[in-house]
């Protein structure tokens, strides 16, 4: 990307909103476009600005994230909204990522990482904070039998791709691992987002866990 990613930032502590401007505008790879103080208001903007990322706070008056994510990615389907958050529940983190939300982030984060992490879903990564990433399994440690006709049309090299998609694996550690080119990995993920009938890569991932098709699932199974 030739221009800088541009960001929405969303949440209710306007301290806060402040101290992220600040972080990003201090790189010239971000641009920060515009604020929102609550779910409503961050609806309009993100219509209105069409920003490529949404940073979303999740608890806020009036409409909160989970509920803002939905509307927001109806309206601008082509930006990425991205939890940034002091829940650590896992009921709000598997909400946000059913709901289509691209990464889920603990606010107690360190800078480079936020930043890392924005880069990374530009370039089709999810990203969620490694102490999100144990409950995340957690969650899902009684997955249900394979029974879905989505699954049973992916192709051998599509399940490889998606087992490793649901381990945390980003695009060019796929690409390593099973001696493909990076661009190969993203030509069939898109394949299995459409096959399965979900919209992002970390929805992929939690059909992966829940129907067995992950290598964590296969072990929890044994």
């Amino acid at each position: 990307m030739n221009r800088p990613i541009r960001i929405l930032l969303v949440d209710d502590h306007s301290l806060f909103r402040s101290g992220i401007r600040l972080l990003l505008q201090r790189n010239n790879d971000f641009e920060v476009v515009g604020e929102a103080s609550d779910g409503v208001e961050g609806v309009k903007r993100a219509k209105e600005l069409q920003p490529d990322i949404v940073l979303l706070d999740l608890h806020m008056p009036g409409l909160s994230g989970l509920a803002a994510i939905q509307l927001i990615l109806q309206d601008t389907p082509d930006c990425q909204v991205v939890m940034l958050t002091v829940s650590e529940d896992s009921d709000d983190l598997g909400a946000a990522l059913k709901s289509g939300a691209a990464g889920y982030l603990l606010k107690n984060i360190d800078a480079d990482y936020l930043l890392d992490a924005l880069r990374r879903v530009m370039q089709g990564d999810s990203v969620i904070s490694n102490a999100m990433t144990a409950k995340l399994v957690a969650s899902f440690r009684k997955p249900a039998p394979l029974v879905s006709t989505e699954a049973d049309k992916l192709t051998p090299r599509e399940r490889e791709i998606l087992a490793q998609l649901a381990e945390g694996l980003a695009n060019k550690e796929i690409a390593r691992k099973l001696d493909v080119a990076e661009s190969t990995v993203k030509i069939h993920l898109q394949s299995i987002l459409k096959k399965l009938g979900v919209n992002n890569r970390v929805q992929a991932a939690i059909y992966a866990i829940e129907h067995g098709l992950s290598a964590t699932s296969s072990r929890l199974n044994s």
